[in-house]
């Protein structure tokens, strides 16, 4: 399949700023009255972290947003800014960007060349688990990354389970340096982790289970690994 290009303005019509902010965690401020502009916050209380206000509510075409700071931007400037918070992998800052806008707009993930290539190599890579490649870390319940929201789980969920899961980051994937929730694998017999089962945003297409005993590092491959699509 060859690399296809972006409408960024086709795909502007169909994912809002809004629609990247709740992602993100804020929310609306009533407060601040709905209209021609709304107002979408980011933290509670004393806790705010960010302020967006927000034109055309009802036109995601037309939205643009200004802080009162004076910065401004477009939906495309919002993602830019947060896109640590995005599980996407590109070359540069726009294919990531376009990943993320066709998620959010239904539509098929843009495939590149250097994705192809990494699954390739990662298909290549059978073998027993090695642990060193992947950097691990736990989760931080004071603060939860978007992510975990984004897969629909609640603080309260996240912190019951931050015993159990970690976040986790392929260190031979050039193309990410982003970290995906990484579920350990023991072979009941220890606490050892023998591999991990990862998830990303959505429809994360690399989300598959890693077996380290004696199946594939990455599990991509048939035999004792298993290719688990998370949808």
């Amino acid at each position: 399949m060859s690399d296809y290009k972006v409408n960024f303005r086709d795909m502007k019509s169909r994912v809002g700023i809004d629609d990247i902010a709740y992602a993100l965690g804020y929310r609306l401020d009533r407060k601040a009255g709905v209209g021609r502009y709304i107002e979408l916050v980011l933290g509670e209380g004393g806790n705010r972290r960010d302020t967006l206000i927000v034109s055309h509510p009802n036109d995601k075409a037309a939205q643009t947003f200004f802080r009162r700071d004076g910065s401004k931007g477009d939906v495309v400037t919002l993602i830019r800014e947060n896109l640590s918070s995005f599980t996407v992998s590109g070359k540069d800052e726009w294919q990531k960007i376009a990943k993320v806008m066709a998620r959010f707009a239904n539509m098929p993930e843009p495939e590149y060349r250097e994705d192809r290539e990494y699954v390739k190599s990662a298909g290549k890579s059978c073998g027993v688990f090695d642990a060193s490649r992947y950097e691990v870390k736990p989760v931080d319940t004071g603060k939860i990354p978007g992510l975990f929201f984004r897969r629909g789980l609640s603080k309260a969920t996240v912190t019951a389970l931050s015993p159990f899961i970690s976040l986790i980051r392929d260190r031979n994937n050039g193309k990410f340096e982003g970290y995906n929730i990484g579920f350990p694998y023991t072979d009941g017999k220890g606490n050892e982790v023998r591999g991990y089962e990862i998830r990303g945003h959505g429809g994360y297409k690399y989300g598959f289970v890693i077996l380290g005993m004696g199946g594939c590092s990455f599990g991509y491959q048939s035999g004792q690994c298993k290719k688990r699509i998370l949808l």
